[in-house]
C-alpha cells in the first residue's frame, strides 16, 4: 500500500486543479445516487448480478474485432462498459472474468448500472469535453479518501482526492472509491497524480469511480458496492483492462 504523505504537496494541489475539470462535476445535478447492484437491458450490458458461464463466450460480447484485438492476451479480467448511445450519459457495466491462464472462456462475474461523460462518448477526447474516452485501457492503479477496503490493486489513500464542497452534496463522495483508468497518466502513480504524458489538452484523471446518480465529466461511475466489488477483485497478476464506449463504437 502506497503512503498518502508520500504524495507531494505540489501534486495534491496540481491534481486538485486536475480533478475540477475531469472526474467532478460543479452542474447541481440533485440526481439519486441509486447505490444497487442489478442487471438491465438485453444482451450482453444487461448481464445482471447472478454468476454465469456460457461455453461459447469466447470473446467479450458485443465488442468488434477493432477493440477486441486490443484486450491484451494475458489479461483475465475486462471490465467492459456498455453506453447505451453516443450522446448519452447512461451506461452498465460488466465484469468478465477468466478462472486462469488456460481458460479460454469468459466468464460473466457481475454488472452494475453506471453513467459515463454527460455529453456521452467520443474517440477523441479533449480536455473539458465533457465525453467519456472510448478504447481499452489497462488498470492499475487505485485509491480515495476512504481506507483500503482490501482492494488487490495499489491503494492510495488521500484526502487531496476529496471533492469540493462547493460541488452540490450528491457529488461529495464521488472520489471515496476511485480506481484509474490508463488514459493518458503515469501508471503507477497515485490516480490524482497530474502527469499527462500526451499533453493537457488530451485530458486526463479519467476514473472508475463512486456514482451521484447522472453523467460525469468524462469518467465512469457506479455504486459503492460496485467500486468495493472491483477493488477486492481486480488483481495486478491478471492483468485487468477496461474496455469502454458507445455500443456503435465498441462493435466497430
Amino acid at each position: 500500500m502506497r503512503i498518502a504523505g508520500a504524495v507531494r504537496m505540489v501534486v495534491a494541489a496540481a491534481a486538485c486543479g486536475v480533478l475540477l475539470t475531469s472526474c467532478g462535476s460543479g452542474d447541481g445535478s440533485s440526481a439519486k445516487n441509486d447505490g444497487a447492484d442489478s442487471g438491465r437491458g438485453k444482451g450482453a450490458g444487461g448481464a445482471g448480478s447472478d454468476r454465469s458461464r456460457a461455453a461459447d463466450l469466447k470473446r467479450i460480447p458485443d465488442v468488434g474485432d477493432r477493440l477486441q484485438s486490443k484486450i491484451p492476451k494475458d489479461s483475465r479480467q475486462v471490465v467492459a462498459v456498455y453506453g447505451e448511445d453516443e450522446d448519452s450519459a447512461k451506461s452498465t457495466v460488466v465484469l468478465y472474468t477468466k478462472s486462469g491462464k488456460a481458460d479460454a472462456t469468459w466468464e460473466k462475474n457481475r454488472s452494475w448500472p453506471a453513467h459515463n461523460g454527460k455529453k456521452g462518448w467520443t474517440t477523441d477526447h479533449h480536455e473539458n469535453d465533457k465525453r467519456s474516452p472510448v478504447g481499452v485501457f489497462t488498470l492499475t492503479d487505485a485509491g480515495g479518501v476512504l481506507a483500503d477496503p482490501d482492494a488487490k490493486l495499489p491503494y492510495t489513500k488521500s484526502d487531496s482526492m476529496q471533492a469540493p464542497h462547493y460541488w452540490p452534496k450528491t457529488h461529495w463522495h464521488d472520489f471515496d472509491y476511485v480506481i484509474a483508468i490508463d488514459y493518458n497518466r503515469a501508471k503507477g502513480t497515485p490516480p490524482n497524480d497530474p502527469t499527462r504524458p500526451q499533453g493537457q489538452a488530451k485530458g486526463g484523471s479519467i476514473w472508475l469511480h463512486m456514482d451521484h446518480g447522472s453523467g460525469t465529466s468524462g469518467c465512469v461511475s457506479l455504486s459503492k458496492s460496485g467500486m468495493q466489488h472491483l477493488l477486492r477483485t481486480l488483481d495486478p497478476k491478471q492483468h485487468p483492462v477496461v474496455v469502454m464506449g458507445d455500443k456503435a463504437n465498441l462493435k466497430a
